[in-house]
C-alpha cells in the first residue's frame, strides 16, 4: 500500500508506475469519486511522455493521448463509469482508434468490466481518507507481472 498525501504525490506515483508500463499493458483503476483516479492517470501520462493535458474522459468515454517528442507509448484513457450497467465491455465497444497491443490502456471504474481484455493487468484501488490523503493498493494479475509486483 502506498500513501499519497497530496495530488502531487498521486501524480508522482503515476510517473513511477509509468516507468514499468509497456505497450499492451492494462491498468484498471477503482475507488470512489474524488479518490484520485484521474490524477494518477495524469501522472502516468506524464511518465509516458504523452502530448497535451490528460483530463477525465467521462463524457466521451475514451481519449487517446499520443506520445510527444521523447514520449514512449500512447495512452488510452477510458472512463467506464457510464458503462457499469452494460456488462462486460469489448474493446471494439469502446470505439477506440488505438490497439491495446500498442498502447498503455488505463480504465477508470473498470473493475469487473475490462479485465478480459488482457491476460495480465494491474488493479489499483484508490481510497480517500478523512484527512484528504489517499492510499493506493496495487494488485498485479497474470503472467506479465509475475515476479515484478515489487517493481511497482
Amino acid at each position: 500500500m502506498t500513501v499519497l498525501r497530496t495530488v502531487a504525490d498521486t501524480k508522482a506515483f503515476g510517473r513511477r508506475l509509468a516507468a514499468a508500463l509497456e505497450p499492451g499493458d492494462l491498468v484498471v483503476l477503482s475507488g470512489p469519486l474524488g479518490a484520485g483516479k484521474t490524477a494518477l492517470t495524469q501522472g502516468i501520462g506524464e511518465g509516458l511522455g504523452v502530448e497535451g493535458r490528460v483530463t477525465s474522459p467521462t463524457f466521451v468515454i475514451a481519449r487517446v493521448h499520443r506520445p510527444g517528442p521523447g514520449g514512449r507509448v500512447p495512452l488510452v484513457h477510458v472512463d467506464a463509469y457510464r458503462l457499469r450497467d452494460a456488462g462486460p465491455v469489448e474493446l471494439d465497444d469502446l470505439d477506440l482508434d488505438a490497439e491495446i497491443d500498442s498502447s498503455v490502456v488505463v480504465v477508470e471504474w473498470g473493475e469487473g468490466l475490462v479485465e478480459q481484455l488482457s491476460d495480465s493487468h494491474l488493479e489499483i484501488r484508490l481510497e480517500r481518507h478523512d484527512d484528504d490523503s489517499r492510499t493506493a493498493t496495487v494488485e498485479a494479475v497474470g503472467p506479465r507481472w509475475t515476479g515484478r509486483a515489487h517493481d511497482l
